[in-house]
């Protein structure tokens, strides 16, 4: 014989909103926000700040300018993805 499985018990239907601090501690808002600090400071960096014996360097490719743009694209992305599906903690209890 087998034994029968453990279901979850639905208390009224609905699930439970997220708490603050589980969305206060959602990695990906962190990530999100290093990414974008990061971001910020790479890109007026490679704006403002560029010499061009750094340029030569890195053949002519400002690669401060181009990280920073795509580190906050990718801040955007972890934003967003956290904003879309947010953390629902377990049981769907507080």
């Amino acid at each position: 014989m087998t034994e029968p499985k453990e279901t979850a018990v639905d208390q009224g239907g609905t699930e439970a909103p997220p708490s603050a601090a589980s969305q206060l501690f959602d990695l990906r808002s962190i990530i999100a926000l290093l990414f974008g600090v990061y971001g910020i400071v790479l890109t007026i960096q490679g704006l403002f700040f560029e010499s061009e014996e750094q340029l030569q360097k890195a053949g002519g490719i400002d690669i401060n300018l181009w990280s920073g743009i795509i580190m906050i694209i990718m801040a955007a992305l972890f934003a967003l993805w956290a904003w879309l599906r947010p953390l629902v903690p377990p049981g769907g209890s507080r």
